[in-house]
């Protein structure tokens, strides 16, 4: 049998307002409750189990998407006025990188957690 990540849990100060962030700007399924947790589904099978903690130490969380997704959640970042960066340590606001010869931005979550929106894989 393969080894595959089937789900993993995200700390956050509100699950339900961290979770619905999520799945709005990913253009995802609406969360859903699975017990305690706010699971947001993607697409590759794996979900992403929001639950509330008192504290919080900020994750790197990274999704990879084609050219045309990039675009659409790009905008939806523009469009909520999202501040985006090119780097993980947000040092280069408001522009996107070119590494791998694709693009990516990162951007917060909700609880502080690192978000990544990228159109190749590391090393590609």
């Amino acid at each position: 049998m393969a080894v595959s990540l089937n789900h993993t849990i995200v700390h956050s100060k509100d699950k339900y307002l961290s979770a619905a962030f999520l799945s709005r700007i990913l253009g995802l399924a609406e969360p859903m409750e699975v017990g305690h947790f706010v699971t947001v589904n993607v697409d590759n099978g794996v979900s992403l189990d929001f639950d509330n903690a008192l504290n919080i130490r900020p994750q790197h969380y990274a999704f990879l998407v084609d050219d045309q997704t990039f675009d659409t959640i790009f905008a939806r970042i523009r469009g909520e006025g999202i501040p985006y960066f090119a780097d993980p340590s947000h040092h280069h606001e408001g522009v996107t990188n070119t590494w791998n010869q694709g693009r990516g931005f990162y951007f917060s979550d909700p609880s502080g957690h690192n978000l990544e929106v990228l159109t190749r894989p590391y090393g590609s």
